[in-house]
């Protein structure tokens, strides 16, 4: 095997590998950042249903317990594509679609909990009209969200099944 220009360049190979720890030390710091602000917003979102037991009228406590757990969500798939980075060292767009996926549902929960207050009678047929055109717009991102991760497993799993098995290499054996 022939070996790059890189490969014989001492310097390039250090610098290599310095910036490779550096990449991990820093995905290793926004691992903790992000697991302790997903402990948080989790142990907040507990505090607030905790709140919301005691008082059965208001649908407010609701709408932001869904609001944090949904959040906590996102920080949770970001943690678990940080991972993936880190193990695999290569980007996946997949999980960044994912978060995006959350996330639209979120502002859709979010709109669907503001309408069931008292926005929508305050504000009336304005309120009404803005909230049906973010939840199409939201309905669209969702589906091309949806539509984006289905091809690109689906190209995967293709990949997968037409890649080379190991007999495939092997030349036939004499009398076969």
């Amino acid at each position: 095997m022939a070996s790059g220009p890189g490969e014989k360049d001492p310097a390039i190979r250090l610098s290599s590998e310095l910036f490779q720890r550096i990449e991990l030390v820093v995905y290793f710091a926004l691992g903790i950042l992000l697991s302790v602000t997903a402990l948080v917003v989790l142990g907040s979102a507990t505090l607030l249903l905790w709140d919301g037991m005691r008082d059965w009228r208001g649908t407010d406590a609701i709408f932001q317990i869904v609001d944090r757990l949904m959040f906590v969500l996102m920080l949770i798939e970001i943690l678990h594509t940080v991972r993936g980075s880190v193990r695999s060292g290569e980007l996946t767009p997949e999980p960044f679609l994912i978060v995006g996926l959350i996330a639209s549902i979120r502002n859709v929960l979010v709109i669907t909990l503001k309408s069931t207050e008292g926005h929508a009678l305050v504000e009336g047929e304005m309120f009404f009209r803005t909230s049906m055109v973010e939840l199409g717009v939201l309905g669209a991102l969702i589906f091309v969200f949806v539509a984006s991760i289905y091809l690109l497993r689906r190209g995967h799993a293709q990949k997968t099944a037409n890649a080379p098995q190991p007999d495939q290499d092997r030349p036939p054996r004499a009398g076969q």
